[in-house]
């Protein structure tokens, strides 16, 4: 089973951006963690701070993989072109933030993302990749 994880932009910086936020762990170790965790998912991982290059992940993987794991960062809130990207595609998405969206600025409380995704997953950290992994893990059985 594949499962694609897209971050967006500024999440390179994870491990040294805004640690209060964020956390201290950078995300490539992370992914690493993820991989052992999870043995029966084949899992790859994307970043981009670019949109075009997020849709184009997007469009390559959203019609032979079983799910897509994307955290569009701020782009949640201004794309409607990751919108329809995921409207475009038939691998389910499901959403998550590292960052309780809805406890910080107004600005972020809007996701123009979520009505595309079959589910949000926010303000659990790193964890909620692997809840989303888990969902697709046990969404096979």
């Amino acid at each position: 089973m594949k499962i694609q994880i897209i971050n967006g932009p500024n999440l390179n910086l994870l491990g040294v951006r805004e640690e209060d936020i964020y956390g201290s762990r950078d995300f490539e170790n992370y992914f690493e963690a993820l991989k052992s965790r999870f043995p029966q998912a084949e899992l790859h991982y994307y970043q981009s701070n670019v949109e075009g290059e997020l849709i184009n992940k997007i469009h390559e993987v959203g019609f032979s993989f079983r799910g897509i794991i994307l955290n569009a960062g701020a782009y949640t809130h201004t794309s409607v072109a990751l919108h329809d990207a995921l409207g475009a595609v038939k691998t389910k998405t499901v959403e998550v933030h590292i960052s309780n969206i809805y406890a910080r600025e107004e600005f972020r409380h809007k996701s123009l993302i979520t009505s595309k995704c079959i589910g949000l997953i926010s303000g659990f950290g790193l964890t909620g990749y692997d809840m989303a992994i888990q969902y697709f893990i046990q969404a096979e059985l």
